[in-house]
């Protein structure tokens, strides 16, 4: 998981820190989660509950891109369920 987080660069070009989006209905354990992507060099954001991460989903505005946190803010408020990326536009 290291080798991953390493390879994806926990940095954007401006030099901001790299947002990773995270839902849970068990706020401690979001808070743990939280803590060790920020121990990883990333920015967490927090996008609500197991029902919201729909969001963040394959396909969706903020699927592994990457994004600060006020860019992974705005694409995860305007998803919607109904509107689906092309096929491969995140890689």
């Amino acid at each position: 998981m290291i080798s991953i987080f390493s390879q994806a660069g926990s940095r954007l070009t401006s030099g901001a820190r790299r947002a990773l989006p995270l839902a849970g209905d068990d706020d401690d354990a979001k808070r743990v989660v939280s803590e060790l992507v920020a121990q990883f060099g990333f920015e967490p954001y927090d996008a609500g509950s197991l029902g919201e991460s729909w969001r963040f989903e394959r396909a969706r505005p903020a699927y592994c891109l990457p994004l600060s946190k006020a860019a992974l803010h705005e694409a995860i408020v305007h998803a919607d369920r109904n509107v689906l990326l092309p096929e491969g536009s995140w890689r």
